[in-house]
């Protein structure tokens, strides 16, 4: 597991869907939630990674999928899978949620245009 402070289990999600794509009418393809502070970002495969943007800004290192039923969590330090502890609710975005979204806002063309 990551050191003690990568990881804030108490800290709750900045909200439903990717915090810049949402401000800048954007979209994502999954979601990801940072583990020390809550910012959900986008995944890489969505246009523009905000998840990989805030660890690089933040240096925030552990990411957990926001994505429900995915219990992982991703070190960018040690590239690699881990365990990690139960976090706040809500663990995931909406079931009812699309992936990729948010709704209305993803192009018709979203599977050319994630990698």
């Amino acid at each position: 597991m990551a050191k003690d402070h990568a990881i804030d289990a108490k800290a709750k999600p900045s909200g439903s869907g990717c915090a810049e794509c949402l401000a800048e009418n954007g979209w994502w393809f999954h979601l990801r939630r940072c583990a020390q502070c809550g910012h959900i970002g986008c995944c890489d495969n969505s246009p523009k990674k905000h998840a990989t943007a805030h660890f690089r800004t933040t240096g925030h290192p552990v990411i957990a999928s926001f994505e429900p039923g995915e219990l992982w969590f991703y070190d960018y330090h040690r590239e690699d899978f881990m365990t990690g502890p139960e976090l706040a609710e809500p663990r995931w975005h909406p079931k009812n949620q699309p992936v990729p979204g948010p709704e209305g806002n993803v192009p018709s063309d979203w599977q050319s245009l994630v990698q």
